[in-house]
This record gives C-alpha cells, structure tokens and sequence, in this order.
C-alpha cells in the first residue's frame, strides 16, 4: 500500500526494483566504460566484436541482421557499430556469397587481437564488480534471464 500523499507506490527509492537496477546499471556502464577505454572500444562495440566472434565459430558467414538478433540491439543500431568497427580496422563486412542482399561479418587479426585483450579486460572487470555478490551471482542472474525472456522476441532486433 503506498503511503498517503506520495506519488510512489514505494516509501522509499531504495524499495523500488527500477529505480535500483537503472543506478546499478549506471554504475556498472560508467566503470565498464573505464576498463574498455584503452582499447578505444565502447561496451556496444564490444557486444557487438564478441557476438560477432562467437557466431563466428560456426561454418556460416555472420550476418549482419544475424548479429543483431544475437546482440539484442536494432539492426540500425547494429550497422552503425558495424561501420565504426569497419573503420578502425577491426572488422570487415562483404557481400554474402549465398545472399546478395546480405552482408558478411569478420573480425580481422587486428579485431580478434582486441577482442581477446578486451574480453579478458571485461571478465576482470565483472569478476570484481559483481564478486561482492559472492554466492548470490546466480541468485541475480535467474531475474534478469526471466525478464528477458518476458519482454524479447529474436524478431524484436530486425524491426526498423
């Protein structure tokens, strides 16, 4: 029951799931962000170089509406990274062998090399940050898992 005369259905901020996760979500972006600076990477274009390795661990060329879907963000989204990535020589993206109206996606030595110094950055980096949690890790992950699931769909990425 919300206290009388209060806008909010909580007596506190601190009792409000949303207002919770968007400050430990801002706190975990804004130090993300300090441990990808020195591979002049943003955390998107991280997801975006990771997601575009791991789909390339199977025999098909990674599609760009591919790596959307798999990184959950707007194929618009998806191109502009993609062409910031294609720009400092991380990436390359050509014509699909197989569909002429798709692109193919590769990350180049230079990319790979990155990512990999990149990604061992982030696991240091989350290891420390979410290491306070302790056992309760997965306690966290199970909510966060639900709520995805409730609220995407694989077709959400490849609207315009």
């Amino acid at each position: 029951m919300p206290p009388t005369n209060s806008l909010f259905a909580f007596e506190s901020p601190d009792d409000n799931p949303g207002f919770l996760l968007w400050q430990v979500t801002n706190l975990w972006q804004r130090e993300l962000k300090k441990a990808l600076e020195r591979f002049d990477l943003t955390h998107a274009q991280f997801v975006v170089l990771a997601s575009a390795h791991q789909l390339g661990q199977h025999a098909t060329p990674v599609t760009q509406i591919a790596l959307a879907e798999h990184a959950r963000i707007d194929k618009m989204m998806a191109s502009k990274l993609l062409r910031t990535l294609e720009e400092k020589g991380l990436l390359v993206r050509a014509e699909h062998k197989q569909d002429t109206r798709a692109k193919a996606v590769a990350l180049t030595p230079i990319g790979t090399k990155t990512l990999v110094q990149a990604a061992w950055a982030v696991e240091e980096f989350d290891n420390g940050f979410f290491g306070v949690l302790g056992t309760q890790q997965e306690s966290l992950i199970r909510p966060l898992r639900a709520l995805l699931g409730a609220y995407h769909t694989p077709s959400e990425s490849s609207k315009s």
